[in-house]
């Protein structure tokens, strides 16, 4: 089922800075992505900080609206358009340094965190990447809503559906077969969206405080708000993938299989992965030296 050519893993070639907002504190934030040796992965650290936190799933302590790793003041939010763009650019291992509770929101997709892995460059390390391979289906559900992984030949495909009563993303289908060309022009400038009449609520509850028309799409009585409009007729659709390459990554490490979901988001994309590491049966760690952490499984990226 697996390819018998060795793919090895990645890292950064130089350190680059992006600066920025976030979008649920409002607070200006930088943060430093730099070169990390073999098997160390995507481990973030808040600034003047000693310990890491690795971007897996046992780490995360919050899906509501965003992803959040760790609790606290050692904690960091707003990873997942972050974790899609080294995902889909099958970047394995990089250390993230970041000032400030939150990833910097930037345009609201993750055109710029590819930006800035381009400027530092992609370099392959002496050690083979290893991937998890979907053995067995897995699925979870939410009442209507639902998510699986199955089998697949080789590589990574995605097939999300999303469905709103509101105008202008109704239902909205889009499948993908994921290498970096495609996740570059099809998914990662897909910007988040949210409703105007959501924004008041929010802002009592101390969240949104960094959202405008800069970095969401705004979306009331039928229409975006955003004067230069939509990027993509599916935006919507477009960036719910991209939400959905950032959660799976925090498997560990690339998933061969096939991905499928039905009004999905944060909760079920995390609540998946966290019952495919916990069914044994349904994956096998194929390709590099197995860890003996047996929680850091994740998604797939296109041979090198």
């Amino acid at each position: 089922m697996t390819s018998r050519r060795p793919t090895m893993q990645t890292t950064l070639a130089a350190a680059v800075t992006l600066e920025g907002v976030g979008a649920h504190s409002g607070r200006a934030a930088r943060l430093v992505l730099a070169p990390a040796e073999a098997g160390s992965g995507i481990v973030f650290t808040r600034f003047g900080g000693v310990d890491g936190l690795r971007a897996e799933a046992h780490n995360v302590s919050s899906t509501e609206l965003c992803v959040r790793l760790g609790s606290g003041a050692a904690s960091i939010s707003t990873i997942e358009h972050l974790m899609a763009a080294l995902r889909g650019l099958c970047v394995d291992n990089v250390a993230i340094d970041v000032d400030g509770p939150e990833i910097p929101a930037m345009d609201g997709s993750a055109a710029a965190f590819v930006a800035a892995i381009d400027e530092a460059g992609i370099v392959r390390l002496a050690a083979p990447r290893r991937s998890i391979e979907i053995r067995a289906p897995v699925r979870v559900a939410d009442g209507a809503a639902w998510a699986e992984l199955s089998p697949a030949p080789s590589g990574f495909s995605l097939d999300v559906e999303i469905s709103y009563a509101a105008a202008p993303i109704g239902r909205q289908r889009r499948r993908l077969r994921l290498t970096p060309a495609r996740f570059r022009a099809e998914i990662a400038r897909a910007r988040t969206f949210g409703f105007l009449s959501d924004a008041e609520r929010l802002w009592r509850e101390g969240r949104a405080l960094g959202a405008s028309l800069d970095n969401t799409i705004v979306i009331t009585e039928g229409r975006a708000l955003n004067p230069q409009g939509l990027r993509f007729a599916d935006e919507f659709v477009r960036h719910k993938m991209l939400d959905v390459l950032g959660d799976l990554a925090l498997a560990g490490a690339p998933i061969i299989g096939a991905f499928r979901s039905y009004r999905g988001g944060h909760s079920l994309n995390l609540a998946l992965v966290e019952t495919l590491l916990a069914t044994p049966a349904a994956f096998a760690f194929v390709g590099g030296e197995e860890r003996p952490r047996p929680r850091a499984p994740a998604r797939p990226c296109a041979p090198r």
